[in-house]
C-alpha cells in the first residue's frame, strides 16, 4: 500500500481533521477563551493550550539580542466588548525570535490584574453556586464559598480568567503576522497553577508561527531567469503518432500460438520469472520477491521498463522451455535495495504467441480511427492530437522547470505548522486519488488516515514539502511585486468547478478553503504566465 501511495498523483484536498494553513498573516481575535478540563464554567472561545511544551523541539532558546520588551494597553485591544471590562491593563511582553519563523512571547501580568480576575471568578461562582443554608441571591462569605467550591478549583478558574483577559494584549505584537491556528500557550497549566499568586506577577509563555520572509539568493531576484527545460522524446508528436498507429494496428490483429520456433521480437509471451541474489563466492543467495513474476505477459515490442538484459537472454526460448542466466541490476534502478545487485534469473516460457496482423492500408482506416476514409487521414488526425498532447506536455514541463528554479533561488525559514499542514494536504490528495481510482477500500482508508500514517508521510516527504512551500511563497511574492491580478469572474468560475468536482466524488469540502486554494492556483497561473514571457527559456531533448 505504501508503494501505491508513493506513485499516486496529487489532487487538491483538505484532510477533514485539520484546517488549511494560510500563507498570509491573520489578525489575532480580540477575545479568546481557554479550554481546560479544570474549568467549572463553560468557555466561549476555545484556544489550544499545549501541556507538552517539553516535547516540541525548536521552541526553546535562551533570550538573545533579538529579545525586546514592550507594553500593550487594553485601550488598543479590547479584552471584552462589555462595559465593565474596558479598563486599561499593562502587560509586559518580551518577544524572542525562534527557529522556523516562530516567535516566543514571555508574558508578565501584574498582580492587580490577577486580583481583578480572581474577584470576577468569585462573583461568577457566587451567582451560580447553590450552597446549602443560603438563599439564592444572598451574599455568601468568600471563605465559605471557596471552601464549598474548592480552593484549587477557584484558583484554576482564576488562571483561566487571567489568560482570557491578557492573551489578546500579549498577542498584539504578532497581529497581522501570525499564521492561522499556530498560536499556542506552551507553559504547562500545572506549572501556572503551582506559582499563581494574588500578590506576585503571573508569568506564562506563548509561541506563534509568523508569516515567513522570502529571501532571494539572486541579485536580480526572479528577474532575467534562465530556464533549461528537458523534453522527453516520448512526447515528440511525430514519433508518438507513429507509436499510436502501431498500437491501434496491433489491437486489430489476432493472436496465434507459435509452434515451430522460439521467441522473436514482435511476439507476445507469458513467463514465470524467479530471481535469487548471487553472493561474492558466486553461490545463490536469498530470493528477490520484488523481481519475481507468475504469468507475466510481455509484449516484446514494449519492453522499455524491463530489466536490461532479460529480453536478450530469452530470445529464442520455446514454449515449455526454461532458461537460467545471471544479470546485474543497474545503479539507476528504481528500488534502492536492488541497485548493483547480481542475481540469477530463471525464466520459464508458459505460452508463446505471434500476431496475425491485417494489411495496413486505406481499407483499415475506419477501424483505426472512426470517420477516416484513408490511411493519410488517420495519420493526420492522430498527429494533430499528438501535437496537442506535446504542446500541453511542453507547457507543463516548462512550468515545472520554472517552479524548480524558483525553489533554488529563495531561502525561507519554514514554520513547523505550515510544513505540517502542507504535508497533510498532499497526503490527503494521494488518498483522494486512491479513492477515485478505487485502489483502496474503507478499512484501508481508515488505516491510512491515522495520525501515525500522516506523520510518517510528512517526515519522509519533508524535503519535497519544503520545496513546494518555497515555490508557493515565491509565487506569492512575485504576484504582489508585479501587481498581477485575476478577475472576479475567473475566481467564481474556478470555485464553482472545484466544488462540482468535490460533489461528483461525494467528498466533503469547506467552501472558504476551496476559495483560498483557487486563489492560490490563479495567482500561480498568472505568475507562471509572466515568468514564461520574461525568462530566457531553452528546450533540450533528453
Amino acid at each position: 500500500m505504501e508503494a501505491v501511495l508513493q506513485n499516486s498523483a496529487l489532487l487538491p484536498l483538505l484532510l477533514p481533521t485539520r484546517s488549511r494553513p494560510s500563507l498570509y498573516p491573520v489578525s489575532i481575535p480580540q477575545t479568546l477563551s481557554l479550554s481546560f478540563s479544570s474549568s467549572l464554567f463553560p468557555p466561549r472561545f476555545p484556544i489550544h493550550i499545549s501541556s507538552r511544551s517539553h516535547s516540541l523541539p525548536g521552541f526553546f532558546s535562551h533570550p538573545s539580542r533579538n529579545s525586546r520588551p514592550f507594553h500593550v494597553s487594553a485601550s488598543a485591544v479590547a479584552v471584552q466588548k462589555t462595559g465593565k471590562d474596558r479598563s486599561p491593563v499593562d502587560v509586559l511582553v518580551t518577544e524572542t525570535k525562534e527557529p522556523n519563523s516562530s516567535v516566543r512571547l514571555s508574558v508578565e501580568v501584574p498582580p492587580a490584574v490577577c486580583q481583578q480576575c480572581y474577584r470576577k471568578v468569585i462573583d461568577e461562582f457566587a451567582r451560580q453556586a447553590k450552597i446549602p443554608g443560603f438563599r439564592p441571591g444572598k451574599k455568601v462569605p468568600e471563605n465559605i464559598l471557596v471552601n464549598y467550591i474548592g480552593r484549587n478549583n477557584v484558583q484554576q478558574a482564576a488562571i483561566e480568567a487571567t489568560l482570557k483577559k491578557t492573551l489578546p494584549q500579549a498577542m498584539a505584537s504578532v497581529e497581522g503576522r501570525a499564521l492561522k491556528d499556530s498560536v499556542r500557550i506552551v507553559t504547562k497549566f500545572s506549572e501556572m497553577n503551582d506559582v499563581f499568586s494574588l500578590q506576585d506577577a503571573f508569568r506564562y509563555e506563548v509561541v506563534a508561527d509568523v508569516a515567513p520572509e522570502v529571501k532571494w539568493l539572486s541579485e536580480n531576484k526572479y528577474k532575467n531567469l534562465k530556464i533549461v527545460v528537458e523534453i522527453d522524446n516520448i512526447i515528440e508528436a511525430q514519433s508518438a503518432s507513429e507509436r499510436e498507429i502501431q498500437r491501434r494496428h496491433k489491437a486489430l490483429g489476432l493472436l496465434r500460438i507459435v509452434t515451430d520456433r522460439g521467441l522473436q521480437i514482435g511476439d507476445l509471451v507469458v513467463l514465470d520469472i524467479l530471481a535469487k541474489s548471487i553472493g561474492q563466492d558466486e553461490s545463490e543467495g536469498e530470493k528477490i520477491p520484488s523481481a519475481e513474476r507468475k504469468g507475466f505477459h510481455l509484449d516484446t515490442e514494449e519492453s522499455d521498463n524491463l530489466l536490461p538484459g532479460i529480453l536478450d537472454s530469452i530470445i529464442g526460448i520455446r514454449q515449455g522451455e526454461t532458461k537460467s542466466f545471471p544479470l546485474q541490476f543497474p545503479e539507476s534502478w528504481e528500488q534502492e535495495n536492488l541497485r548493483g545487485v547480481c542475481a540469477q534469473f530463471t525464466v520459464e516460457c508458459k505460452e508463446l504467441f505471434y500476431r496475425d496482423l491485417p494489411q495496413l492500408d486505406d481499407l483499415l482506416a475506419e477501424n483505426l480511427l472512426p470517420g477516416c476514409n484513408s490511411l493519410d487521414q488517420v495519420r493526420e488526425a492522430i498527429l494533430q492530437r499528438c501535437k496537442e498532447v506535446e504542446q500541453t506536455a511542453i507547457e507543463q514541463a516548462t512550468d515545472n522547470a520554472i517552479l524548480d528554479q524558483l525553489s533554488k533561488i529563495v531561502e525561507v525559514d519554514i514554520p513547523k505548522s505550515l510544513l505540517e499542514e502542507q504535508g497533510r494536504q498532499l497526503y490527503g490528495a494521494k488518498l483522494l486519488q486512491l479513492q477515485v481510482e478505487k485502489k483502496i477500500n474503507e478499512s484501508q482508508l481508515a488505516s491510512l488516515s491515522s495520525e501515525r500514517a500522516v506523520g510518517q508521510f510528512i517526515n519522509n516527504e519533508k524535503e519535497n514539502i519544503s520545496k513546494i512551500i518555497k515555490q508557493m511563497l515565491a509565487v506569492g511574492e512575485i504576484f504582489k511585486c508585479e501587481n498581477l491580478q485575476f478577475s472576479t469572474e475567473e475566481l467564481i468560475e474556478e470555485v464553482e468547478n472545484s466544488i462540482a468536482e468535490f460533489k461528483r466524488h461525494n467528498q466533503e469540502y469547506d467552501e472558504e478553503h476551496v476559495r483560498e486554494q483557487v486563489q492560490d492556483v490563479l495567482e500561480g497561473a498568472k505568475v507562471l504566465e509572466w515568468l514564461r514571457e520574461n525568462a530566457e527559456i531553452q528546450y533540450v531533448k533528453q
